[in-house]
């Protein structure tokens, strides 16, 4: 089975955003519609810029505007030519692994071929008790899915006998892709070995979350998703990391708009997860030696490049919008990091990034 068009070149270079609800320049708030037009938006401009990929989060909750990824992908694939489209991440758990491939299939076609799912166990749970599913089998029902998802690539009739899933009986799920053809898939891990563990086995590519603490802390993983292909006898898939980030000219107004926003965001998520409210020193640490790619393009080139090699990394996403934030902040952002960061960060690592 062909893998994720992740390979066809030395490095990638995403960005990811979960729909989060915008502000206007004025600092009045978005609608939940403004912000998804404005998401298809930026990715038109990421576009014109160049930027290898976009990738969009599911959520079912109030602050993120995005809940059917594929949908907005959809219309991403209309306004764009080259870059390619895919989702950070689809929660296959409290999905059906048949339906998630006529969207994507039906996607494949829209894009002309240039979707890319990632699938996930989802970090967020609202959508298990809104799809009735049991939050107690959170792993199970991954694991089930994601061997489904893999039976469905092959393009076979289905004869499947889930004990969580349908029973399907020699049945072709429609539209089938075209002949040698595949919809590119990599998986998300929050780091678990047990994720390093199952990409590997599915010969998958990984992208691993990296949203606060040090991102070497990571780096056991990598170790042992390589030990685990030679045990396994798999080749080696690329390896690629998320992070959130604001690149601004003004390093000073970068960090404002960041401890504004990201705290934000955190802080509401800390609530349901009971994380104590974000402080201005861990702000600080995040940005220095942590996860945040706050600053200037150059600092924050330095700080990718830097850590893609000791993450031994050929993708990096940047999360961006995080928040919300201005308009001009969320299209600033975007374009200093196709127009200034991707390329110092090539340089930086020693080549433009193709084959």
């Amino acid at each position: 089975m062909e893998v994720s068009k992740m390979t066809e070149k030395k490095y990638q270079f995403g960005l990811d955003t979960f729909g989060d609800i915008g502000f206007k320049n004025d600092g009045t708030p978005m609608t939940g519609a403004e912000t998804l037009r404005q998401v298809v938006k930026e990715a038109h401009l990421a576009d014109e810029l160049g930027i290898d990929l976009i990738a969009l989060g599911e959520h079912h909750r109030s602050e993120f505007a995005i809940s059917s990824p594929e949908i907005v992908l959809s219309a991403m694939a209309q306004v764009t030519k080259n870059i390619k489209l895919g989702t950070a991440v689809t929660v296959l758990s409290s999905d059906d692994p048949v339906r998630v491939f006529e969207r994507f299939s039906t996607l494949h076609a829209l894009s002309n071929g240039r979707e890319e799912i990632m699938l996930g166990r989802g970090s967020f749970t609202e959508s298990f008790p809104l799809y009735g599913y049991d939050l107690e089998k959170y792993d199970d029902l991954f694991e089930e899915k994601i061997a489904m998802w893999q039976a469905l690539l092959e393009g076979k009739p289905m004869n499947w006998n889930g004990k969580l899933t349908q029973k399907l009986t020699d049945t072709t799920v429609y539209p089938q892709l075209p002949e040698g053809e595949t919809i590119a898939t990599s998986v998300a891990v929050g780091g678990t070995p047990e994720s390093i563990i199952r990409a590997v086995y599915y010969d998958l590519p990984v992208v691993i979350a990296i949203i606060g603490g040090e991102p070497t802390r990571f780096r056991p993983y990598v170790d042992l998703y390589h030990k685990a292909t030679k045990q396994f006898d798999k080749p080696e898939r690329p390896l690629g990391m998320h992070a959130h980030g604001i690149i601004l000219d003004d390093e000073k107004e970068a960090i404002e708009v960041g401890w504004k926003y990201i705290k934000a965001e955190m802080d509401r998520i800390g609530i349901d997860r009971g994380w104590a409210p974000m402080t201005r020193d861990r702000f600080e640490f995040e940005i220095d030696k942590g996860s945040y790619y706050v600053g200037t393009p150059e600092t924050v080139a330095q700080k990718i490049a830097k850590n893609m090699k000791a993450m031994d990394m050929q993708r990096f996403d940047l999360v961006y919008g995080t928040g919300g934030q201005l308009l001009h902040q969320r299209e600033d952002t975007i374009r200093n990091y196709g127009e200034k960061v991707i390329p110092r960060v090539k340089e930086l690592l020693g080549g433009d990034g193709n084959d």
